[in-house]
């Protein structure tokens, strides 16, 4: 027994002891046992995982595997608008099939009668023998005059250009008035997944379908509308050859019905789908002229979303008057509901504020303003003049259209407080009040003298009127890029060189060590007199720096070139001081823009984005991709408001800052300064055409005085004179819209400042004077708070010394 327990301890501490010899001699990595026998790795990866079950690292073997994939990844082209992207598209196409000899009197009246409540309409006619001066505009011309075929030419033209745009196509004639609210509104009702052929089934008058099988009473009939869902288009679109071959009959309702019912196997017309009756009214004795106060009588016609036919233009309009009161009527009608209802939910329990129950009801209220910055002002008015209109004028003439707006204001308040009060009998405007805001609309406050005629007495009522904002309508505008290149022109007078040099300094760093897509053109007006060559020319240093310039930077594309003009000895004379007061570059001599642009655009192109600049400004490069976003071709010119800069140097008032943001402290936005605009060559040119009799094209120097002295003939459509670029399209015949906005990163006030830095003590400000005529067109120093406050310390310094 007990040699049976030694040889136990001994077997134990033999086990021991070799267990011991064994872990110090084995491989403490994974990796050195694959380095000492790489032939052995697949099998110890299996011993590794079953004993130590450790987790299992996979090594990608990419000997002789391709490292680029066959395919190239495509880029993925998304569109432009996202509705595109969305699937969403628009509810209702009508297409109408027309003839050349009715296209100025029934298809006119459709066009107008309908036209504005679809979101598409358009006319096909035999393009045969088609005159182009139609005044319809939306004409598609077939040039395959076999009329069976008209309606599957029709389904073509909208399968290839409109199936992805619209969810249901009215297809019709031209003696089919369409009540386009009443179908739109039963339209909105079915689903534009299913497929859908409705409308009203034919009388059977159109005959067999040529092989005597069988009438039109199946198929919809095309006189009074046919619905066609997108899913119904795109199947035709796919048999539209065997519509074709099979269409033997004359008779549209019949080949259409046909192709509709081989395309999508329903059977026949649909007069009701989903519970939606898509009804037509036929007309077939009455005479509307005569007969309407019958025919308005019946249910049949009032619910009818298409009447036929129609033989007359007068007709349409007629029946478009009638449906169109009749809907007014109606809408009226639930207004009125929904206001009784929207007044009475509280039920006298909750106040009208905690349900956010206003007047007037559905229109939001203004926006609270963040600071006071914020916060819309109400403008003083009465019926001719508007009071305080801005911070530098105190009475300003209402436009035209201003004044019959507060007339008709007026006109519907008096209207309104005698059908309130018959006694009362309106006298006068005691005041009145406007403000406009962006979310709600126009508001009008109103307080008004009348005389009551029971009490024999005036007495005085308020009133407090809205105008709405109702439809709201983004505006189509072509598309633009920031990589335009903007050619820059910059006119200098011979008293401007120091302001030329410096904004030549400031391009540099600004536009070309940049590399922005941008060209500078330096216009040089030269006196009569004046010097132009040699060392004696007055713009040799100008010439000399652009030529730095472009040698330095030529690589990158960048350039600075330069044009001279003479100017005749008339407007060459001595350099006027008082010029300085002026805001604008040119002084008085305001037509001296357009001299600059006739004569630069000969060497700069008539595709070309031009801005017209001030040697006085500066800017940064954000402004000029503004620039190449509001300046459109053929579209839209930009003419910024820039910020002027106060001389904070020379007054002491403020502290000089030239990249601090703008404020009432430091400078104020000059509206009169028109002297940087921008616009395109092309547009240019057009415009100084139409109005080249009263503002004559300078081809030459020697066409600059015919410019400059026929003022008292150069007036725009208006009325209104013609004195600077931006006149030109805003007053002229010119179809081309107008940007005017404030522009803070575009700062004016170089000229100044410089000529005050030389006159330390004010003795040459001094002797400047701003014409009276001229005087909203003279530069300001300082604010009117800061000159107050300068004036009401030395008035009390000389009281003081006076005390003393």
């Amino acid at each position: 027994m007990g040699f049976t327990n030694f040889n136990r301890t001994h077997y134990l501490l033999a086990g021991l002891v070799c267990g011991f010899v064994l872990s110090y001699y084995s491989p403490q990595d994974y990796a050195e046992l694959v380095t000492e026998c790489p032939e052995a790795t697949e099998h110890s990866n299996k011993l590794l995982a079953l004993e130590h079950g450790g987790e299992f690292e996979p090594q990608l073997n990419l000997e002789q595997k391709p490292m680029i994939a066959k395919k190239p990844v495509k880029n993925i082209v998304r569109p432009r608008y996202y509705y595109t992207e969305l699937g969403i598209r628009e509810k209702l196409f009508v297409g109408v099939l027309t003839a050349e000899e009715n296209v100025e009197s029934l298809a006119t009246a459709i066009n107008r009668t309908t036209a504005h409540l679809v979101n598409k309409m358009k006319f096909f006619i035999n393009a045969d023998n088609v005159k182009s001066n139609f005044r319809l505009k939306n004409i598609v011309g077939f040039t395959d005059t076999r009329d069976n075929l008209r309606p599957f030419h029709m389904l073509k033209y909208l399968a290839d250009n409109y199936l992805d745009e619209y969810d249901y196509f009215l297809l019709l004639t031209d003696t089919t008035y369409v009540n386009a609210r009443t179908l739109r509104s039963q339209l909105e009702h079915l689903s534009v997944t299913m497929d859908v052929y409705m409308g009203t089934l034919g009388d059977g008058s159109g005959g067999s379908d040529g092989g005597g099988a069988r009438d039109d009473r199946q198929y919809c009939d095309l006189h009074a509308g046919i619905v066609l869902s997108s899913g119904v288009i795109r199947k035709i679109r796919a048999n539209l050859d065997w519509c074709v071959r099979n269409c033997a009959s004359n008779n549209h309702n019949i080949n259409i019905g046909k192709c509709v019912t081989y395309s999508t196997k329903i059977k026949a017309c649909q007069s009701s789908w989903q519970g939606i009756d898509v009804a037509s009214y036929r007309l077939s004795n009455y005479k509307i002229y005569r007969d309407f106060s019958l025919i308005a009588k019946e249910p049949a016609f009032n619910g009818a979303a298409t009447v036929y036919p129609v033989t007359s233009a007068d007709d349409f309009y007629l029946l478009h008057a009638y449906f169109s009161r009749v809907h007014l009527e109606r809408n009226s009608q639930v207004k009125r509901e929904l206001q009784n209802e929207a007044m009475q939910i509280s039920n006298d329990t909750l106040l009208n504020d905690i349900l956010e129950v206003r007047w007037p009801l559905g229109v939001p209220k203004p926006n609270p303003p963040e600071s006071r910055h914020d916060v819309v002002p109400w403008m003083a008015l009465n019926t001719t003049h508007s009071l305080m209109w801005n911070s530098e004028v105190n009475v300003h003439r209402l436009s035209a259209v201003d004044e019959e707006d507060i007339r008709n204001v007026l006109n519907k308040t008096i209207m309104e407080a005698t059908r309130n009060d018959p006694n009362v009998e309106y006298r006068s405007v005691h005041s009145a009040y406007k403000r406009f805001d962006a979310v709600r609309g126009m508001d009008y406050r109103l307080m008004l003298n009348f005389y009551d005629r029971k009490a024999k007495r005036m007495t005085l009522k308020s009133f407090e009127v809205i105008k709405p904002i109702s439809l709201i309508e983004i505006v189509p505008s072509p598309y633009v890029t920031e990589s335009t290149r903007v050619a820059i022109l910059l006119p200098t007078f011979e008293h401007q060189i120091q302001e030329s040099e410096q904004f030549l300094e400031a391009y540099e760093k600004t536009c070309m060590d940049n590399q922005d897509n941008t060209f500078l053109m330096l216009i040089f007006f030269y006196g009569a007199d004046t010097p132009n060559k040699g060392d004696d020319d007055v713009f040799l240093p100008l010439k000399n720096i652009a030529l730095a310039l472009t040698e330095k930077l030529k690589q990158d594309g960048s350039r600075v070139a330069w044009v001279s003009i003479r100017l005749p000895a008339e407007v060459s004379s001595k350099f006027d001081e008082n010029y300085r007061y002026h805001s604008s570059v040119y002084g008085p001599y305001a037509k001296m823009s357009f001299v600059a642009v006739d004569l630069a655009l000969r060497k700069i192109g008539l595709e070309s984005l031009v801005m017209v600049c001030s040697n006085g400004a500066s800017f940064r490069p954000d402004f000029l991709n503004r620039v190449r976003m509001n300046t459109i071709q053929g579209f839209q010119v930009f003419s910024p408001i820039g910020f002027m800069m106060y001389p904070c140097e020379w007054t002491g008032l403020c502290k000089p800052c030239d990249n601090c943001d703008v404020g009432q402290g430091s400078g104020y936005f000059d509206r009169v300064n028109y002297d940087v605009v921008s616009f395109y060559s092309n547009d240019y040119v057009a415009a100084r055409k139409q109005l080249e009799t009263v503002l004559p094209i300078v081809r030459s120097d020697r066409d600059i005085l015919n410019l400059l002295m026929n003022d008292s003939d150069t007036h725009g459509a208006d009325g209104g004179p013609i004195s600077t670029i931006l006149d030109l399209f805003a007053r002229g015949d010119s179809k081309i819209h107008v940007l005017r906005a404030v522009e803070p990163n575009l700062r004016f006030g170089r000229g100044i400042s410089n000529y005050l830095a030389n006159d330390t003590n004010g003795e040459r400000f001094a002797k400047l004077h701003c014409v009276e005529e001229d005087r909203e067109r003279c530069i300001r120093i300082a604010s009117k708070k800061q000159i107050g406050d300068v004036f009401v310390q030395n008035t009390k310094q000389y009281e003081n010394r006076e005390a003393v």
